[in-house]
This record gives structure tokens, sequence and C-alpha cells, in this order.
């Protein structure tokens, strides 16, 4: 038997050389379902969000969305993927037949289009979503009637922001 010991505290050497030139430091966002009104822009009656990665050069952004009522909330296309993951709550796709609930992970590919609609008996729903390019509202027969992006969401959260008391250079908090 080998009674060798090893010092694991050899191998707890942070790296020595310096970051690549031009390199944005990391953003740490703590506590990000911090019940704080400031923090959450409203987006409709009863629907508000959290910015926590707002990328201009990559035109994407990641953020909490929270419903405080049931029933439908938008119909969309996606220019771009998007990814979520389900904090709290449910909501469904009238178009599909299933339902994303507390803890699950959906993955929507570019060109998809759909109606988000918050259960009846969901009191609150959180979803951590990272939204690639834009949201394109349509009506039922998918014709346009509007948009959404990173740099219109950009622009509401500075307006948010600065209304809240905290500034508009608040938002440089979550650009990268």
């Amino acid at each position: 038997m080998n009674t060798q010991h090893i010092d694991i505290s050899k191998d707890r050497v942070p790296y020595e050389k310096p970051q690549p030139w031009g390199m944005r430091g990391d953003m740490v966002i703590k506590d990000i379902l911090n019940e704080d009104p400031k923090l959450w822009a409203p987006i409709s009656e009863g629907v508000t969000s959290r910015p926590l990665h707002l990328n201009v050069t990559q035109g994407f952004y990641v953020h909490l969305l929270r419903v405080k009522r049931s029933g439908l909330l938008q119909r969309h296309r996606h220019s771009g993927q998007v990814h979520a993951h389900v904090l709290k709550g449910k909501w469904l796709y009238l178009e599909h037949d299933w339902v994303a609930n507390e803890g699950d992970y959906v993955f929507e590919p570019p060109g998809e289009t759909h109606t988000l609609v918050v259960p009846e008996d969901c009191d609150e729903m959180i979803t951590l979503f990272m939204v690639y390019g834009s949201l394109i509202y349509v009506d039922p027969q998918g014709n346009p009637t509007g948009y959404d992006d990173v740099f219109l969401r950009i622009e509401k959260y500075k307006a948010h922001f600065e209304k809240v008391g905290l500034g508009a250079d608040y938002i440089n908090t979550f650009m990268r």
C-alpha cells in the first residue's frame, strides 16, 4: 500500500500570466432573485424583467422574466436561438404539447413562432431566458406587430433605472 502523501496545496496556484489584452472582467450578479423592485423593469401589467447580461457585440441578452398573473403574454418568432431555465412556476406555448415546469430547461431554435401563456394555476413564474437576435411579435397569422432585441432592452432598462433613482449608467453593470 502506498502511503505517500500528496500536498494538494501545491496545485492551488492561480494563473500567473496576464489575461488577454482588451478582455473585460468577469461579471458576477449576486442574488438574482432579489425582490427589490428597482432591479425589475416593468414590461406590462404583472410582467417584469431583470437584466443579467446585455451583449451588443454578439446581439443577445440574458434576463429573468417574472410574471405575477396568468394568461397570454405574447406571440413571437425568434430570429435566433433561445435558451430558458424555469426557476419558479410554469409556462407553456399554445403550439406545443409540453409545459415548462420549475427546474426545466428549454431550447428554442431560430425561426420558431409560438404563443407564451402562463396557466391559471400559476401565481408567479420566473424564467431565465437567454435570447439571441430579435423577438418579432406577430398576430395569429404571423404578421409582424413589433419587435424586441438587446438594443431596445437596453433603452427600456436605462429609462427604468433612471426613473427609480439608480441612474441610466446602472445599465453598464450588465454590459459586456
